[in-house]
């Protein structure tokens, strides 16, 4: 449902992403890890068409989303990781532009924005303007106007942030169930507890290359400390990299003396080192 296909993008001399492959189907739920700066936020804007690569291709449903935007926009319910809405409009007026937006019926847009607000419990402010809304009820108003026209392919960006206790839980079990109903979710998020919890399978992007794809088990089976959760686990898969770049760099030759680079399956293989990241992502 979701591909890279050797894709980079550039901010002038900066690399964000270099020649990403990756590919995720449907009904899973992938984790997307990386220090700030690693490329994750321009992987993103380039799924959801507000950036388009240097090079390389990014499909989503089989449409390539610069060449075909319309058509991989309408496959995309998208939750960024700041929740911006039009403050003068209350949630109900909101929801009702977004189905406007997706050419809904004024029937099937009522029954729609009545199981969002069932579903992500807005009834007490839903009709109240939203710049009267605190974070966590923007982030959970975001995330029902990304579900109203049920989405094959979920994009979301850390969509913990700002969020209370039972509202985790809430976001949790509805990506759990909207995976387990045959769409996609592609979550980028810090929060490496959720990523354990939840992803069916996690990668991991420093200086934009994809240094780890595969799931927590694998990434367990070739550390050091495999009876450690995931936090360690990541931390020391980062720190190795790092190591074998600066090894690379000192040898003169600019590549990494070990494996620390991965091919798209999970596999490292040495690659050049790379000039520092752009700051997003």
């Amino acid at each position: 449902m979701i591909e890279f296909d050797h894709v980079s993008r550039n901010y002038g001399a900066k690399v964000a992403v270099d020649d990403l492959t990756l590919a995720i189907p449907a009904g899973e739920i992938f984790a997307f890890l990386g220090p700030n700066g690693a490329g994750k936020t321009t992987s993103i804007k380039m799924m959801v068409g507000l950036l388009q690569p240097n090079a390389g291709t990014v499909r989503v449903c089989g449409y390539d989303v610069a060449a075909q935007p319309r058509q991989a926009c309408a496959c995309v319910g998208y939750v960024p990781d700041e929740p911006y809405l039009y403050d003068k409009l209350t949630g109900r007026e909101l929801f009702e532009f977004i189905a406007d937006v997706y050419g809904m019926d004024r029937q099937d847009a009522a029954r729609r924005i009545a199981r969002e607000v069932e579903r992500f419990q807005l009834a007490d402010f839903v009709d109240s303007p939203t710049e009267s809304y605190s974070h966590g009820m923007k982030q959970r108003t975001v995330f029902a106007t990304a579900m109203l026209h049920d989405p094959p392919v979920l994009i979301v960006d850390e969509p913990m942030v700002g969020l209370d206790p039972h509202s985790i839980r809430l976001v949790k079990e509805l990506l759990k169930r909207h995976a387990g109903a045959g769409a996609t979710v592609f979550m980028s998020t810090h929060t490496l507890s959720v990523a354990e919890e939840i992803a069916d399978r996690i990668g991991i992007l420093q200086h934009g290359h994809l240094v780890f794809d595969g799931t927590v088990g694998e990434l367990r089976a070739r550390s050091a400390r495999p009876q450690h959760g995931l936090e360690p686990l990541y931390l020391e898969l980062l720190d190795s990299d790092r190591r074998e770049m600066g090894d690379g760099r000192a040898n003169g030759d600019g590549h990494a003396n070990g494996d620390g680079h991965a091919n798209g399956d999970g596999h490292a293989h040495p690659t050049p080192a790379r000039p520092p990241d752009a700051p997003a992502g």
